[in-house]
């Protein structure tokens, strides 16, 4: 495979320490032997290969999936488990200037819809995943943020039709929300999870629905030959009339060549602690059971679970390799300690990083690749794949049906653009995360 960042980054040295890990078994699936045939052959067993599988084989397709070790291994199995509305980087301004009122509009109410999807498969599916969290709350981390929330707050409700709680810094306390803030903003709007027992619960119904799914059978080769593609893994190879590239932050760079240069692989950080006891939380202040962020733009993420474990996460991290992965565990560990000082000799029982995936427009894509071609892509969620992941495989799966999926605003068909400096385009992450965090201190 050809990517941009060092094997490492795509080996088991990051997923070490994944508390997910530990709370779920992984069924264990074969790998691809032979030549198989399928109607949609799936790259990528992660919530937007296994959404779009799943929703395909309720309409009766024949759907297989490729993936190169077990569903969530990569993204979609070791983030911070936040349901929640996002998938874009752009505010109501932007969104306004490309795509009008309307447009921005529409997007919203794919964010909401894409978090109303999630809840609906978990209930339909009786998946248990440890839900927790009435909305998502957004801690300011400077005095002058929060009137950026009073502004956000003002707009809540024609952009996702509810009201919602802006928190004052003197009120924090009372509501459980103990640290370095200056105020808040509550939006009743999606729900903590344990990322792995979701995915695993949708591929165990996917299987159930009809869907083959191969561990351990990474694409190697992608062919097309008279409106078939062919793909080729170690062991075999599946023939497919439609293909769907759900790899995202894991993608390769000739799998297919319509995306190379056109997404953005970015560390993200977590770290999982000990149970905390009641006094700990005392001491702290926060018990809260809200899933949390704060308003940086390289952000810290985090909530208290429901077996009183807290989960801190971070952006951040440019380089790969053992040396790297141990400097970006030692930051986190710094920013938990800075956020949170009355937990600083509690013991971080488990950290690991993953890959996000950025678009240059900042915006999610789901789609053809080519018109007319068969070929699908869902990715660049930046940061916010639980939700608009699973939308968007529900999205491919309706467009490969030949169906107007109700859900399709254009900001997430705008074809992805490339990057500068093609392979090498990851130069640019250095000086623009050092604006961010420049910007992130003034």
């Amino acid at each position: 495979m050809t990517r941009i960042f060092s094997d490492y980054a795509y080996g088991p040295g990051p997923r070490m320490g994944c508390w997910w890990d530990e709370t779920c078994e992984i069924p264990d699936r074969p790998a691809v032997q032979g030549p198989l045939t399928a109607e949609v052959a799936i790259i990528g067993a992660g919530f937007t290969g296994l959404s779009a599988a799943l929703h395909l084989a309720k309409a009766g397709v024949d759907v297989v999936v490729l993936e190169a070790e077990f569903p969530g291994w990569g993204a979609s199995g070791r983030n911070g488990g936040f349901c929640c509305l996002g998938g874009s980087m752009l505010d109501d301004a932007a969104l306004d200037a490309r795509f009008g009122t309307s447009g921005r509009l529409e997007f919203r109410a794919a964010e909401k819809a894409s978090v109303e999807l999630v809840a609906d498969l978990i209930d339909a599916l009786d998946l248990g995943v440890d839900r927790h969290s009435t909305g998502e709350t957004e801690l300011a981390h400077r005095p002058k943020d929060m009137e950026d929330l009073r502004q956000k707050a003002a707009r809540t409700e024609e952009n996702y039709g509810v009201s919602s709680q802006l928190i004052e810094k003197a009120d924090l306390a009372a509501a459980g929300m103990g640290g370095p803030f200056f105020g808040a903003l509550t939006i009743p709007i999606g729900f903590g999870l344990n990322p792995l027992k979701y995915l695993t619960g949708l591929a165990d119904a996917a299987v159930a629905s009809g869907v083959r799914i191969y561990h351990h059978s990474p694409v190697r080769q992608l062919q097309s030959s008279a409106r078939h593609y062919q793909l080729e893994t170690d062991s075999g190879c599946v023939t497919a009339r439609h293909v769907i590239v759900a790899t995202n932050g894991y993608a390769s760079e000739h799998l297919p060549k319509e995306i190379a240069g056109r997404y953005m692989p970015g560390q993200s950080n977590v770290l999982v602690t000990r149970p905390l006891s009641d006094a700990e939380i005392a001491e702290q202040g926060w018990h809260s059971d809200q899933m949390s962020y704060d308003t940086r733009h390289l952000l810290h993420y985090f909530r208290l679970m429901p077996n009183r474990r807290f989960l801190f996460g971070m952006r951040g991290g440019l380089m790969t390799g053992p040396a790297a992965e141990n400097r970006a565990r030692h930051r986190i560990r710094r920013d938990f300690t800075r956020l949170f000082p009355a937990w600083a000799q509690v013991e971080a029982t488990h950290m690991w990083s993953g890959m996000v995936c950025l678009a240059r427009n900042r915006l999610p894509f789901v789609g053809e690749l080519r018109p007319e071609s068969g070929l699908w892509a869902g990715m660049c969620y930046h940061g916010n794949g639980i939700a608009m992941g699973t939308l968007s495989g529900s999205i491919l799966a309706e467009r490969i049906l030949g169906e107007e999926p109700e859900v399709y605003p254009v900001a997430m068909r705008t074809p992805l653009a490339r990057f500068p400096f093609g392979r090498a385009r990851r130069v640019i992450m250095p000086p623009a995360y050092a604006g961010l965090m420049l910007s992130d201190r003034m």
